[in-house]
């Protein structure tokens, strides 16, 4: 469907999605969060966890929400400038704004408009080359399938922290290789390779776990306003990219990649050595990890009664 005649039929499939999301959504249940700390209405938020998960980890979710809702004692929804001006969820904040402007900024993007160019540089037949792009998408959803699988069991702190590293490394490599792919027929090859492994560490790590971070960082009356600036922040990200990057590669041409590298590594640095890990832990265990890190600089005294006032935010 790719031909001038088909395009706008192939554009319109996108469309089907959003139709099955029109159509199913309203069979399923509201969030049981909503329900039992925002309603106080217990026996739907039960029903809609036993339509969910069945009996597997029912009392601990109930536990969780229960004691979620004690910390928040009747407290209002908060608005998004709430969000950003209030002490109690600052590293919250900053947690949320890295890795979801790395979306954008880790450079996956970059690897996308240097595929084609790489793809014919390797002697790939140029109407061959959208098969190795249907495999770079296979290569997406079975990476992301596998971070659904992953995601409880290695934490999200090293999914993300290491997924960013380990991108940050293979760009680098990959830098190199593109800046000598004159000096032997094979290394075209490997920078197929490396474009593979770069969408494989991305899918694993930042695009599996960044979206879910506002419902893992923030209490009940802090979330909605979370997933505005999240879903904000990651389009504007994508503006910016999509207007300069153009700019960028005239100028600095494959070594535009270095950019993206230098933000990878930060953000793995970030997440790995200043983030609380959120994995095993209850929605208060995390407020409390947080603000450990949002009132370090104050007394001892201080610290404590902040701690209880920031825990029931």
């Amino acid at each position: 469907m790719g031909t001038e005649e088909m395009w706008p039929y192939l554009l319109a499939v996108s469309g089907i999605p959003a139709i099955l999301q029109f159509v199913m959504l309203p069979l399923f249940p509201e969030s049981p969060r909503y329900l039992y700390i925002d309603k106080g209405d217990t026996e739907s938020s039960r029903k809609a966890l036993q339509w969910l998960w069945q009996e597997d980890n029912l009392k601990l979710e109930m536990d969780d929400m229960q004691k979620e809702r004690d910390s928040k004692q009747g407290e209002k929804a908060k608005t998004v400038k709430d969000v950003l001006t209030s002490r109690c969820v600052r590293w919250q904040l900053l947690t949320l704004i890295i890795p979801c402007a790395g979306i954008q900024f880790c450079g996956i993007n970059a690897l996308d408009f240097y595929a084609f160019e790489i793809f014919r540089e390797s002697g790939v037949p140029e109407d061959q080359t959208h098969y190795l792009h249907i495999g770079i998408g296979a290569t997406l959803l079975i990476s992301l399938s596998l971070s659904s699988f992953l995601i409880d069991r290695a934490g999200r702190k090293k999914l993300m922290g290491y997924g960013y590293l380990l991108m940050g490394i293979i760009m680098s490599i990959l830098t190199v290789t593109m800046s000598y792919k004159d000096i032997n027929s094979w290394i075209p090859y490997v920078n197929i390779a490396l474009i593979f492994c770069v969408t494989c560490s991305y899918a694993i790590g930042p695009a599996g776990v960044s979206m879910a971070l506002p419902a893992e960082l923030f209490l009940q009356a802090w979330r909605p306003s979370a997933f505005v600036i999240s879903g904000t922040i990651n389009w504007l990200c994508m503006f910016l990219v999509g207007m300069l990057f153009s700019y960028i590669v005239e100028a600095l041409g494959p070594f535009c990649f270095l950019i993206f590298v230098a933000y990878t590594v930060f953000s793995a640095a970030f997440l790995l050595y200043f983030v609380p890990e959120t994995k095993g832990k209850t929605m208060v265990e995390v407020m409390e990890d947080f603000n450990k890190l949002n009132y370090k600089n104050r007394g001892a005294d201080t610290e404590k009664t902040d701690v209880n006032l920031g825990t029931k935010m």
